[in-house]
């Protein structure tokens, strides 16, 4: 893992942004791997939701890297961008960048990976994505 400055995505607006706690730490003192992978979850339900028009439920993480841990103090942006849709499912690229040490500030890519959602209806039963609008 090398630790390579990079740059937020020019242009484009974070799904979620969040600082995690000293709660989030593991015993080594990084945040919970499972606490990245809740939150990736959650800002790549975020642009599914919006296309589906409705409830999605996730129904596989088709990849998911671990590039730098992430530490108490760092604020996390969560990018998210659909990739395919298909005829119920929807799959998303979610990017997740570390902003960290304020007085010489840096920014490193911690986390990638692509999720697939499937949108379902109130039952929970699997439907069909409507058509996209430009809304």
């Amino acid at each position: 893992m090398c630790n390579q400055p990079t740059q937020l995505p020019p242009g484009q607006m974070p799904v979620l942004r969040v600082m995690p706690m000293p709660a989030d730490l593991n015993p080594s003192g990084d945040v919970f791997g499972g606490w990245i992978m809740a939150q990736v979850d959650i800002a790549g339900a975020v642009p599914a939701i919006k296309r589906a028009r409705g409830r999605v439920a996730t129904i596989a993480v088709n990849s998911f890297l671990f590039k730098q841990p992430v530490s108490v103090g760092d604020i996390v942006s969560f990018y998210a961008e659909i990739i395919k849709v298909g005829r119920s499912s929807i799959t998303v690229d979610v990017a997740v960048y570390a902003e960290r040490n304020p007085e010489h500030p840096i920014v490193v890519k911690v986390t990638e990976a692509v999720l697939t959602y499937v949108a379902v209806d109130k039952n929970g039963q699997k439907r069909e994505i409507p058509p996209e609008t430009n809304v």
